[in-house]
């Protein structure tokens, strides 16, 4: 096979792509197309999230207290603390929407570092491909840049303190998974996640109509899959 030309049996047979499509299909269109789908995935999931209710408004990703404490929240609203566990929910998820716009420059960078592997593990990949391939290259050191983001925004409410120490006994229970009992670290962990969900949901979107990206390389590489 050319270097820089996949062959027609080398994508129809994969991808069910017809032999002109294949013929005409060079590596360097399938790199720009994977690029061009990385970058409007992350910059839509970026952009829809890191804004006001950008998680808090998001049934898909607004983030709520975790395990038994979720299941607690009708005793304690029920008790006059309804008021103090909206206002931590609602900073829990203000945290998240302030950390997520720090993702874009990673995940930029990740795109550039791409390699011609990657490109062709993602096109061959199914529906999450592009969203696996971030969350290998960037949730370690999203993770670190979040942390501090995340920190800042909770200790601005009293009851950060409160949860992370009766998170702490009920973890000793085994009510609370250890990686929760910890509220930066909790909602840290669920930005990504959500994060990481609507750059799926972007994704899919491409892959299901790559005509109406309005791109012509997502329309050429992806059309044919």
């Amino acid at each position: 096979m050319h270097r820089r030309h996949f062959t027609c049996a080398a994508l129809a047979l994969p991808f069910g792509l017809s032999a002109a499509q294949a013929a005409g299909l060079t590596e360097t269109d399938a790199a720009s197309g994977i690029r061009a789908a990385l970058e409007r995935g992350a910059a839509a999931a970026v952009s829809q999230l890191g804004r006001n209710d950008g998680f808090l408004g998001n049934p898909l990703v607004r983030i709520e207290l975790p395990g038994y404490l979720k299941d607690a929240v009708k005793v304690l609203k029920a008790t006059g603390q309804g008021k103090r566990v909206d206002e931590l929910v609602t900073a829990m998820n203000r945290a998240a929407e302030a950390a997520v716009p720090e993702a874009r420059p990673l995940l930029v960078n990740a795109v550039k570092s791409m390699s011609v592997e990657d490109g062709l593990k993602i096109l061959r990949g199914g529906d999450d491909a592009v969203t696996q391939f971030f969350a290998v290259k960037t949730r370690t050191p999203l993770t670190e840049k979040f942390l501090p983001i995340v920190t800042r925004s909770t200790e601005k409410v009293a009851l950060a303190d409160k949860y992370n120490a009766v998170a702490g006994k009920a973890l000793g229970l085994g009510l609370v998974k250890p990686e929760d009992a910890n509220i930066q670290s909790y909602v840290t962990r669920r930005a990504l996640d959500g994060l990481f969900l609507m750059i799926a949901q972007e994704e899919k979107k491409i892959r299901q109509d790559p005509v109406g990206s309005g791109s012509a390389i997502l329309k050429k590489v992806f059309g044919g899959l």
